[in-house]
């Protein structure tokens, strides 16, 4: 219990924001957007390489009726090693629990970075579902099992020393993206992974998510539901595996994205860049639709 012990004592000294009257951002309306639902995962909440402003940014503009947290939203490896917290990421767990007190039905389902929260499977906190896995009925009448992706993980279930090891060299990856993207974005440039792009260039690592794919693929097709949604690897993707729908919602350590479901049960990836980036390449565009009278951008709680 010891995994637990720490994590009830860092929530006893640690409460998010909720102030009755937030500070404001200026956000476009237009790309205000409503989903039946949203899935997001790897937020990797706690460490250096969490995409934490572009994430709290991400919540503040997209609403739904359900929010998945499909597992390591928070990062119990890394805070275990070394206590690292933002504002920025206050302003996630403030931005998921507005959601709460809005009507939002929010649903954790833990992962192999936060396998602590599996001891509270079953239980309210906050407001949010805890639980192993789930079955998510899409509006068009799919079934599709939701869970993290860790136990198909051969790494994590059979050598967890090494998952650790990798982890560490994962981080260092994730350092030198922020560099990268420091310069990129002195010369006006979108966020860009290096991770990401190494990842999959290197064979290992392509056959390694192919195969990981297929598996969770398979064991779905067994379970006799119309698809899967998880996370873990770090690779957004949706596509068909035999008469499976495989569904990935990616992270937000290198890619920033997320998977959104509409009215009509159709799903996409959602791909959000760093805020600043999004905003001015969005000023750009719209350029000439500003001059032609088009509604100016609004404020709306951060």
């Amino acid at each position: 219990m010891a995994d637990v012990a720490w994590f009830e004592n860092a929530l006893g000294n640690f409460t998010p924001t909720r102030a009755a009257a937030p500070p404001t951002i200026a956000a476009d309306t237009a790309r205000f957007h409503r989903h039946r639902t949203i899935f997001i995962s790897d937020t990797h909440l706690g460490t250096r390489g969490c995409k934490a402003e572009a994430l709290a940014d991400f919540l503040a503009h997209n609403d739904c009726a359900t929010l998945f947290l499909v597992g390591d939203i928070v990062d119990g490896w890394q805070l275990k090693r070394r206590w690292y917290w933002t504002d920025a990421q206050s302003q996630v767990v403030a931005q998921i629990l507005r959601k709460v007190d809005a009507g939002t039905r929010v649903i954790f389902v833990p992962g192999n970075h936060d396998e602590f929260a599996r001891d509270y499977a079953g239980r309210l906190f906050s407001g949010i579902e805890i639980i192993h896995e789930a079955i998510h009925e899409t509006a068009d009448g799919k079934r599709l099992w939701v869970l993290h992706g860790d136990r198909f993980d051969g790494v994590i279930t059979n050598a967890k020393w090494l998952a650790h090891a990798g982890d560490w060299a994962y981080g260092m990856a994730l350092r030198w993206n922020d560099l990268l993207f420091a310069v990129r974005k002195q010369f006006g440039l979108p966020y860009w992974s290096l991770s990401a792009w190494l990842k999959h260039k290197v064979k290992n690592a392509v056959e390694y998510i192919s195969r990981f794919e297929e598996i969770v693929a398979h064991e779905a097709q067994l379970r006799g539901v119309d698809g899967v949604i998880c996370g873990h690897i770090h690779h957004a993707e949706i596509r068909k595996i035999g008469d499976v729908l495989y569904l990935n919602d990616g992270d937000w350590v290198e890619s920033c994205t997320a998977l959104v479901e509409d009215a009509h049960g159709h799903m996409e990836i959602l791909r959000w860049a760093d805020p600043s980036q999004r905003r001015t390449a969005r000023t750009r565009k719209d350029a000439p639709a500003a001059r032609a009278g088009a509604p100016k951008a609004a404020l709306i709680p951060a």
